[in-house]
């Protein structure tokens, strides 16, 4: 990452040249004014840039003057865009069954205790990929909580279903996927439902037979 906060300097002096002055003189001043001062208190930009995202203000304090505001203000902005953490996907994949005569109520309650672990930083989903095998899901910026929340989710999965005579079987533990296994479930999902529309189509032709 700190080569990329090594490079906001400059993209924020693009910025500036687009308002009105030139690429050359936003980015002079960008450094004289923040980038160096900054680097001699916190030894390099990236430290003090990250912290600008919390508290700004308190950051540009430690200057020696203020800055000129639109440049802290381009800077501010090209920060938020190029530093902030973006969400990723996590998952993990498990297999429930219950063959007690409310085995599929059973796995229902189960399933909401486990998205019941969500927090608002990680909202934690339940799907269905096809019988027994389930998988949970979230979208998060920080990697160690989501999976600290998915390892609770499978917990509150496994206590619900086995009080009620079931049982969890984890498939894959907690993990960041990538696009290309997104896209695998994905068509998993896609041809697990073409089977059970035809499997049901079969079933109606029977009946009207």
């Amino acid at each position: 990452m700190r080569h990329v906060a090594s490079k906001l300097p400059a993209a924020a002096a693009e910025e500036g040249a687009d308002a009105g002055s030139s690429e050359e003189a936003a980015l002079e001043k960008l450094y004289e004014e923040i980038a160096w001062p900054l680097s001699r208190t916190y030894g390099h930009p990236y430290d003090a840039f990250k912290l600008m995202l919390s508290d700004a203000q308190a950051i540009l304090a430690t200057l020696p003057a203020r800055p000129n505001e639109e440049i802290v203000q381009i800077l501010l902005a090209t920060i938020a865009r190029r530093l902030t953490p973006q969400p990723i996907k996590l998952r993990a994949d498990i297999e429930l069954t219950c063959y007690m005569p409310a085995g599929i109520d059973a796995i229902k309650r189960a399933l909401r205790k486990g998205e019941a672990q969500s927090t608002e930083a990680v909202p934690i989903k339940a799907k269905l990929v096809a019988p027994p095998l389930y998988v949970l899901s979230t979208n998060a910026t920080d990697k160690y909580a989501a999976v600290d929340r998915l390892e609770r989710a499978i917990e509150s999965i496994q206590a619900s279903i086995e009080s009620q005579s079931g049982g969890l079987v984890v498939k894959m533990k907690p993990k960041a996927v990538s696009e290309t296994e997104e896209q695998d479930l994905a068509q998993l999902m896609a041809k697990v439902g073409q089977e059970n529309a035809e499997v049901s189509g079969d079933e109606d032709d029977e009946e009207a037979v």
